[in-house]
């Protein structure tokens, strides 16, 4: 008998191994097709080619099904979310002077802003704003708005670092000039008389710049081998590019090659900063040959986190006429496309130059990856000049462990501020501390704005505290409450403003639709603007306003009118309720609203103005004044129409049992 169960148990397993080899084959095969689809950009059998199918595996050909579900709209995918934060903590690493809190806290707003929110999130972010409570979107510090923009906008039109040392942009973004030497060093001959040195500028070109050069002994000496200088040199508006002469005194004895400096300076209040070759090397030699051509060392090490290699060329043994040379590159273990944007190109020196760099763009990666290399070498040369020993030279890209520890401190940081703001992880202790000190704990950007406002909300901010964190029980006792409170509140808030209009002669009416009114639409007022700034078809601007009404509307009245039309009828009674100024009231409000949807359609359709948020600034101003005008003009006539100053009766009223 044991025999025979041995023998069953083993048939089993046997079918198991071919039921997983049947599936794991199946899977091969349909995985293959996938790849087909994908590698071919061919329609699937929805007739979507594979652009169009995001957030959702390609269907397999012939079944028309998906394995995973479509992502909601707007959303992102979560591997390209988490390269993205890699690649812009890498880029606000880079920013010199910036903390790595405020790269943390730029690059949190703009993982935020850059999400699809729900209008619950921008009421919430709108009341905290009003209370002086923690943001859900974070305020960056005035010194920083300038990164903070310059990240928010497309890689494409961000601003290129033309002036690069230690791969920082000296512009700033193109807002102030950059002025340094054509050439890091230079070599006249000892008969030629004098040396040009040339100065460019770059960044802001609008305003005009000056800057003072002065020469430096080397081991020339002013007045026995040269002329010293020291002058201020001028850029006009949109001059780029000047040009000063030094003379140089022969004195007909054999002399060793030597050098002297010459240094830029800065001395006027223009917003003129100098860049990375500020200072120049002039040699003084005493042939005429066009000299030899040679890499100054054989190896060089760069760091990834660099955006360009710079590799020198020197030029020895003479700088007379203007000379070239050809190169090129040759992968070894870095590739050239995907780390280093190399081939081939042609550096060229003009005369006297004896220094020039070859520009190598390097290539970031998100992954840690070992140590890199390639090879640059110096091929045909023209002008005479010849190649030197060094005519080849290897560059290693290096992991740079300082840079990488950055990069992880601000995206621990921001991930860290993302999950504190997850409400559904909550405790009652972050309630607590978050309602009693100023934005939530962080004091640091709190303005004194904030500061009054939490003074004024403490007592209402302590007391909401006590509602269950939504973590609990699956946010049921939070929902609850929370229904609770605010029907509390509403009440509590709809008799004082029936005893405030009572108290200073105000009709119900004009009570309701002033303070009332107003006092329930400033959160989704400022919920409505953040959303239109934030989001890229503003539809939650839209929806949070017409979503509080409709829930005063159909919730407010409503639900008591139900409850109440069905105790008179348990009574044998009726339930009616007096239209009084309803009538006029909806008339007025039908018009005002034809008016504000027609303004939006003409804005629409008017390309001047650009669309129904923002545009030119005068067409701006005039539809807000409009806006505004209808809701003035809206209370106005519905107050005297309350006061009975003038009456317009429109359908029947009835009485009230």
């Amino acid at each position: 008998m044991k025999k025979k169960k041995k023998k069953k148990k083993k048939k089993k397993k046997k079918k198991k191994k071919k039921k997983k080899k049947k599936k794991k084959m199946m899977m091969e095969e349909e995985d293959e097709e996938v790849n087909f689809v994908m590698k071919n950009g061919e329609p699937n059998v929805a007739g979507e080619t594979v652009d169009e199918v995001q957030g959702v595996r390609v269907a397999i050909a012939g079944e028309g099904k998906s394995d995973e579900a479509p992502r909601p709209a707007g959303a992102r995918d979560s591997k390209a979310e988490e390269e993205e934060m890699h690649r812009l903590a890498k880029e606000l690493g880079r920013e010199r002077g910036l903390p790595p809190e405020e790269a943390a806290k730029i690059l949190y707003k703009h993982m935020s802003e850059d999400k699809p929110h729900n209008r619950g999130w921008y009421r919430m972010n709108a009341i905290r704003g009003l209370t002086g409570g923690k943001k859900l979107i974070p305020k960056v510090m005035s010194a920083f708005q300038d990164v903070y923009e310059r990240v928010q906008l497309p890689e494409e039109e961000r601003p290129s670092q033309d002036t690069i040392s230690n791969n920082v942009d000296h512009s700033k973004g193109g807002r102030h000039p950059v002025v340094q030497f054509t050439a890091a060093a230079v070599a006249v001959m000892e008969n030629e008389g004098k040396v040009r040195l040339g100065i460019k500028r770059t960044g802001l070109l609008d305003v005009p710049v000056t800057v003072r050069v002065e020469t430096i002994n080397g081991t020339a000496v002013s007045g026995e081998d040269y002329k010293p200088f020291n002058g201020l040199v001028e850029f006009k508006k949109k001059e780029t590019l000047r040009e000063i002469w030094i003379e140089i005194v022969d004195d007909f004895e054999w002399e060793p090659d030597e050098f002297f400096f010459a240094k830029l300076k800065v001395e006027t209040d223009d917003g003129c900063v100098l860049g990375p070759v500020s200072i120049c090397e002039v040699t003084i030699i005493n042939d005429d040959e066009p000299g030899t051509l040679a890499f100054s060392k054989p190896s060089f090490v760069i760091k990834e986190t660099g955006l360009k290699a710079l590799i020198p060329v020197v030029r020895l043994g003479g700088a007379d006429g203007h000379v070239s040379v050809r190169w090129s590159t040759k992968d070894i273990t870095a590739l050239e496309g995907k780390d280093y944007q190399g081939k081939e190109g042609l550096l060229e020196f003009d005369n006297q130059e004896t220094t020039k760099n070859i520009i190598i763009p390097l290539f970031e990666s998100n992954k840690e990856e070992r140590d890199e290399s390639f090879s640059i070498e110096l091929g045909e040369t023209d002008g005479g000049a010849t190649l030197g020993k060094i005519s080849k030279t290897i560059v290693t890209i290096v992991n740079d462990e300082e840079f990488n520890g950055l990069v992880s401190r601000i995206l621990n940081m921001t991930k860290a501020n993302l999950d504190a703001l997850e409400l559904q992880k909550t405790t009652y202790m972050q309630q607590f501390i978050e309602a009693m000190n100023v934005n939530g704990g962080d004091i640091e950007s709190a303005t004194f704005l904030d500061y009054i406002l939490h003074f004024l909300t403490f007592f209402w901010k302590i007391l909401f505290a006590f509602i269950p964190p939504a973590q609990y029980f699956g946010g049921w006792p939070a929902f609850i409450i929370s229904l609770a409170v605010i029907g509390l509140m509403t009440a509590i808030i709809g008799d004082l403003a029936g005893i405030f209009g009572c108290l200073i002669g105000l009709e119900d009416a004009i009570t309701a639709i002033t303070l009332v009114a107003l006092g329930t639409s400033m959160p989704d007022t400022f919920a409505s603007k953040t959303a239109a700034v934030m989001e890229k078809t503003a539809d939650s601007s839209v929806g949070n306003v017409n979503g509080s009404n409709s829930v005063n509307v159909f919730l407010g009245l409503g639900l008591p009118w139900l409850l109440a039309s069905i105790y008179h009828e348990v009574k044998g009674g009726s339930f009616m309720v007096p239209a009084d100024s309803l009538g006029f009231s909806v008339v007025l409000y039908s018009i005002a609203a034809v008016i504000a949807l027609t303004t939006l359609v003409v804005r629409r359709n008017i390309p001047s103005i650009g669309g129904e948020l923002g545009g030119p600034k005068v067409p701006k101003i005039i539809s807000s004044a409009l806006f505004v005008t209808l809701w003035v003009l809206y209370i106005l006539f519905s107050a005297l129409q309350a006061k009975g100053v003038i009456s317009i009766q429109i359908g029947a009223s009835s009485g009230k049992e």
